[in-house]
């Protein structure tokens, strides 16, 4: 079972905010989830990312692939881990 750490939109129309998620890649990540690692509010001025940071380590280092944009999300913060 391959896991990927990817963003879940929720919010009403045209606001939208993101749930940031671990979850099985045979999901699609709606439903069930493995752990909820943060959210993503791009609405405000300045955008708003929180992240588990320990969390997020722990299913980096259990192999889990994150999405392109939650791979910039994380860079921006200083939590991705060089290699990944």
């Amino acid at each position: 079972m391959a896991v990927k750490i990817r963003l879940v939109r929720k919010g009403k129309r045209n606001k939208p905010f993101y749930r940031i998620v671990a979850v099985s890649d045979e999901k699609d990540g709606r439903g069930e989830v493995l752990e909820n690692l943060g959210y993503y509010d791009p609405l405000p001025e300045q955008s708003v990312v929180e992240f588990k940071d320990q969390r997020v380590a722990y299913w980096l280092s259990v192999g889990a692939r994150p999405s392109p944009t939650v791979r910039s999300l994380l860079k921006k913060k200083g939590i991705l881990p060089p290699g990944i």
